[in-house]
């Protein structure tokens, strides 16, 4: 997933990542214990970085893994980051972890995607949200963003669906910011199209959020499934300190039962 053009100088791509996060040259000169004017050379190609000093730079700029190994290819070192497919022998162990992961997370869902949310790991407590999802949205390579926001698939049973609809577009916005990514547009793109079902009949004082008495800590997921409503807030993690690019763009996502009954209902159905 190539996100820079290689033809760009070095310097250009960095004054780019600077302004992005909004940075002076002084105060990434400051945190990356260098000069403004330094700085303000490479940016303009009147000095070359070394190949450390772009890795410093990158890491204070908060640059993703990917575009890292770009920024060093233009400037003419080796990509420092491998990419490794998750299917490689390599990756056995991390797989066996985030699949052991998952398993201990039952009976409340939870999903492992990559940088685009394709689905590359799912428990019981996912398959068991999707049950009634249009199967052209779980083959070959399902994307959780097209679950969730599909007419065919989870959308017509979520609740809240114009605000957890508001609050994934605006997490994919912050992505693409940050990222720069043809494909998570296009993906943005496609999915911000989809037709936004009219949510399923309910009693107003279960099915609003934050409802049933029970205050909202954040915003909850409320779907529907077998006419009860389950509600969760979820939350995502990612790798520490990654050095593998595909490692680096996967992300945890969990559900956490907002409820008692929301717990309860599940650990009846997967006892």
């Amino acid at each position: 997933m190539t996100t820079v053009a290689l033809d760009t100088g070095v310097g250009p791509l960095l004054r780019g990542w600077r302004e992005q996060r909004r940075i002076s040259q002084l105060e990434l000169a400051l945190r990356a214990d260098s000069s403004a004017r330094h700085i303000s050379f490479i940016e303009t190609g009147r000095a070359r970085p070394s190949e450390q000093m772009i890795l410093r730079l990158a890491d204070h700029l908060d640059i993703p893994v990917r575009e890292r190994n770009a920024l060093l290819v233009v400037a003419g070192y080796a990509p420092r980051f491998t990419e490794t497919s998750l299917a490689d022998p390599a990756m056995g162990a991390l797989r066996e972890a985030m699949e052991r992961l998952l398993a201990g997370y039952e009976p409340y869902p939870a999903l492992v995607v990559d940088a685009t949310y394709t689905v590359v790991a799912a428990n019981r407590g996912i398959q068991l949200l999707l049950e009634g999802v249009s199967g052209h949205l779980l083959s070959p390579a399902p994307n959780a963003m097209r679950l969730t926001l599909h007419p065919e698939g989870l959308a017509p049973r979520i609740l809240n669906l114009p605000e957890w609809r508001a609050d994934l577009l605006a997490q994919m916005e912050r992505q693409i910011a940050l990222v720069r990514s043809p494909e998570l547009r296009s993906l943005y793109e496609e999915v911000a199209a989809y037709p936004v079902p009219e949510p399923p009949p309910g009693d107003p004082a279960t099915t609003a959020v934050g409802g049933g008495g029970v205050p909202s800590l954040a915003l909850p997921l409320q779907i529907l499934h077998d006419g009860q409503v389950l509600s969760f807030i979820a939350s995502i993690a990612t790798f520490n300190t990654p050095m593998d690019i595909t490692v680096a763009e996967l992300a945890i996502e969990t559900f956490l039962p907002a409820d008692r009954a929301t717990a309860d209902r599940l650990h009846a159905l997967m006892p």
